[in-house]
């Protein structure tokens, strides 16, 4: 049989492959400690000498399992999990930046990853230069520097909207000795894979669409393998020379295309314990499995919301990659030609005043600080996700202060207008 599988295929399928008399179901391994026989045998794993589980913090069957879907839907050699989107992306950094190194991130980024990067990280030594992500080529190099050891942008920023131009990101990383790192969490592998284009790392926020009921919180980070990390041992140093807390294993030399995910697993979740918990990685695969069927759906029932938003009266703006009249429309049909996402950004007439007053008269839409889930939702950024910057640092965010983020759910697409018709008329 043809493999690897279709997208579909892997969402049914791939992860956990019971053996003669095993669970069909993926199991939840809901343990802290796995039993040996020999002590002999535990050394070899605390020695990275063999593969095996002797304690959840670093790795656990169900997460491991669920990871390997998640791998194989972006077409990676490797992934893990995390226990929040925010940690994914915290330890795709950390995980070859150290006190003194810098980051090239796009401007547009979700607000609490440009907190984390700009501000947090910053207090570890890690400095950054903010670029605008529709920046030209040359004006995107200039913002590299000698101590430069990644960069990091969204596929589709959350809640700009703004479509990444993968190729250009990545031909200015490589130019520059150094790995893109691509936030997928609202296109999904569904609907892009970074990896094709250029991209070395994808991380998501597994609690959007992948889970998609709102149940857990998670993360996942995937490397591709193509970057080569030996070809620049001064670049990065912690995967090419030896790691003296494990003996002195130089990840690159043992472990080939997956070093980069087992220095993140044994050495950053070692050490930090951001771990995605069994039960959440169970729940998480129950999401996966119908995410090839919800996407399409968010992406019709979102089209048909924002060509309404469109055509109304009080709306100054729609802005949605999948609508004709949208800046990113071209890019879109390049990097994700069957639809980009479920969540809309538009403003009003009335401006800053009159989206918090739309947001409370809603009735089917629930305001809520999450996003891309089954349900409708909307958030009003400037007064919520991102109240800690001023109007100035929103715009250079790509969120107007007047901007409504709507995530738009698996409803009947009808009676979602029909809430905003309802609600419009009363402002």
């Amino acid at each position: 049989m043809k493999k690897p599988y279709r997208k579909e295929t892997i969402c049914i399928q791939s992860g956990w492959k019971p053996k003669n008399g095993e669970p069909r179901v993926l199991p939840i391994y809901q343990s802290t400690t796995f039993k040996y026989e020999s002590s002999e045998q535990m050394g070899r794993l605390f020695d990275l000498e063999e593969e095996g589980y002797f304690y959840t913090r670093l790795q656990n069957p169900t997460n491991d399992c669920v990871a390997q879907k998640i791998c194989e839907l972006e077409g990676g050699v490797a992934a893990m999990l995390t226990s929040s989107g925010q940690a994914a992306n915290h330890y795709a950094v950390f995980n070859i930046c150290e006190a003194g190194d810098h980051v090239v991130l796009s401007s547009t980024v979700y607000g609490g990853t440009f907190n984390l990067i700009v501000n947090t990280m910053k207090k570890m030594g890690i400095s950054c230069s903010v670029v605008d992500p529709d920046s030209d080529y040359d004006t995107l190099c200039a913002a590299f520097q000698e101590n430069t050891k990644c960069v990091l942008a969204e596929t589709i920023a959350n809640p700009a909207l703004v479509v990444l131009d993968i190729e250009k990101f990545a031909k200015a990383a490589h130019a520059h000795q150094v790995p893109l790192i691509v936030d997928n969490t609202f296109a999904t592998p569904i609907n892009c894979n970074p990896f094709k284009w250029g991209a070395d790392i994808v991380t998501h926020s597994t609690t959007k669409y992948m889970d998609g009921h709102a149940m857990c919180v998670g993360g996942a980070i995937v490397d591709s393998g193509n970057f080569d990390w030996s070809l620049y041992p001064d670049k990065f140093p912690g995967l090419c020379t030896p790691d003296e807390s494990y003996h002195g294993i130089i990840y690159t030399e043992k472990f080939g295309k997956k070093a980069y995910i087992t220095k993140a697993t044994s050495q950053l979740m070692r050490d930090l314990g951001s771990i995605q918990s069994p039960m959440n990685a169970f729940l998480l695969n129950i999401g996966l499995e119908t995410l090839h069927l919800r996407m399409p759906r968010h992406c019709e029932n979102a089209l048909k919301v924002a060509q309404y938003l469109e055509n109304h009266e009080k709306v100054a703006w729609v802005n949605y990659p999948g609508l004709k009249s949208s800046k990113y429309y071209e890019l879109a049909q390049k990097y994700m030609p069957n639809g980009t996402c479920g969540v809309i950004s538009f403003g009003l007439k009335g401006g800053r005043s009159a989206a918090e007053g739309l947001m409370d008269k809603l009735e089917l839409a629930a305001i809520v600080t999450h996003v891309a889930d089954a349900r409708t939702c909307v958030l009003h950024p400037a007064s919520h996700t991102h109240r800690q910057m001023n109007d100035e640092q929103l715009r250079e965010a790509g969120v107007n202060p007047e901007l409504i983020r709507f995530s738009v759910g698996l409803e009947n697409a009808e009676d979602i207008i029909a809430d905003l018709e309802q609600a419009l008329a009363q402002i």
